[in-house]
This record gives C-alpha cells, structure tokens and sequence, in this order.
C-alpha cells in the first residue's frame, strides 16, 4: 500500500451553463494555443517575417490539432466502430483525441500553409510551432489529470493517485500511477529546451534542428511512460507494445533524421530584427 493515497476527486468541469459544461480540459487547450500565438508572434517579429503569416499559421494549426487528433483517435483505436458510424466521429464533444494523430493534423496543415501562404519550407514553418507546442501538450494533459483520465497501472509509491471519479479506477481500487503528471513534466521540459535553443543559441538558423529535437524529446518520453498506463483499448491488454508506442517510433526516428538533415544542410544567412 502507498505511504500517501492521494484521492483525487477533482470536479473536471469549471461551471455550467444550462446542459453545457466549461471544462478545465478546454480552458487548457485555450489557454495554450493563446501562449503559444503569443510565442510564435515574438518569433515572427525577431525574425522581420511578415506579420500577416502569423493568423493563418493559428488557424491551420488549430483545425489541423483538433481534425487530426480526433480522426486519429478514431482510426487508430477504434477503426471498426468508426467506420461502421461514421456520424460519430463528428462528436468530439464526447472525447477521444490522440496526440500521435494530432502530429500528422498539423503537418498536412503546414503543408498547405506553407504552400499557399508563407511559400516558405515546411521546415520553417515546424521549427517555430514545435516550441510552444511542448507547452500547450503539458497543459492538455493536466487536462486529462482534471478529467481523471489516461492514467496509470497500479503503485506503491508514494504519490499514488486514487481516481474516484473514474469508473475504470473503480474496478481497480488501488493508488495509479499520475501518468497524466509525467508526461506534462517532460512536455514542459522539452518546452524549456526549445525556448533556450531558440531565443538563446540561435537554433533556428539551421531548418530542422529544434524541430528533430521536439520530436525525440516528446516521443521518447511518450514512448517509455507508456510502459506504465493502462491499456487505452481492450486490444492492447496483451500487446508487448501499445499503440501509443508503435506511433510513437516513426516520430523518434523522424526526429533523429531531422536532426542529421538540419546539421549536414548548408543554412542560409538570416538577420535578426533587432
């Protein structure tokens, strides 16, 4: 038994307005694409890039999270129900978001931003959104901590947490891991590290850099705290992977290619508003 049962019976909704809830969830999300316009509005401005680039950069990275995430979830988890009901795949008020497909949203997003507004590299473009995004991760999944969900396997460490607004802690009755407080940790951290490389070493001279490093920083961290959630579907109870792992591999690798392409790619010379 843990020396300290934390019992978390925090209510995940702020108020009421009639039938509908305000939730901590949303205001998370909000609050980190607010930040994170306010970054990437500070990177356009020291770099003398052309302010008008920077709505359609929120827009599409929004639609891009949002569309991305939930059909992600939908087609990595749950194919043959979605499929058979395609209507419910509109009901994202319902939950159900997965960060992996949110990824893949954004960069069919950037693809088409960087197409038809900026016709800068994608690169560009991946190397300024990834920096907040670390933040605005960490922030859903304290989201996710508020709505006792995606949590872990039974603990006897200290500060195990009892979910008693969860029905699928309910059928466990033992202290979780806080899974939802790890990942946000490494998110945070990895937001800091992107921070400094950008405002501080310049990183952002050579097209990919921090982008590879967000993407191994983030996906590394999923990759191991998933040793420690509970399954998330019913088919994944006997997986020595999860999908939350086999996802997560092409990012890594991605990250590292990114990484190998910025270092080995001749950078051209940018001026820094001053």
């Amino acid at each position: 038994m843990a020396l300290l049962e934390i019992t978390w019976d925090v209510n995940p909704a702020i108020f009421s307005l009639g039938e509908k809830e305000i939730r901590w969830y949303a205001l998370a999300f909000a609050i980190g694409f607010f930040v994170g316009y306010k970054v990437v509005e500070r990177m356009f401005k020291r770099e003398n890039v052309n302010m008008a680039w920077l709505d359609p950069l929120l827009y599409s990275t929004i639609l891009g999270t949002i569309i991305g995430a939930r059909l992600g979830h939908c087609l990595f988890y749950a194919p043959q129900y979605y499929l058979v009901n395609p209507i419910e795949i509109l009901k994202v008020w319902e939950g159900g978001l997965a960060s992996h497909g949110g990824v893949l949203g954004i960069i069919i997003a950037t693809w088409f931003y960087s197409k038809y507004v900026s016709h800068k590299s994608m690169m560009w473009a991946f190397d300024k959104l990834v920096v907040p995004t670390g933040l605005v991760a960490a922030l859903i999944r304290l989201g996710n901590l508020m709505n006792s969900e995606i949590f872990g396997n039974p603990t006897t460490l200290p500060w195990g947490f009892n979910f008693v607004r969860s029905r699928e802690w309910l059928a466990i009755g033992q202290p979780c891991h806080p899974t939802q407080i790890y990942e946000a940790i490494c998110y945070l951290l990895t937001f800091a590290l992107c921070m400094w490389l950008y405002f501080k070493k310049d990183a952002w001279k050579k097209e990919g850099f921090i982008f590879g490093v967000f993407m191994i920083c983030i996906f590394v961290a999923r990759f191991f705290i998933e040793f420690l959630k509970l399954p998330q579907e019913a088919f994944e109870a006997n997986m020595a992977l999860d999908m939350g792992q086999w996802l997560s591999i092409p990012f890594v690798l991605l990250g590292i290619g990114c990484i190998w392409w910025s270092m080995r790619k001749p950078q051209p010379a940018h001026e820094i508003k001053k």
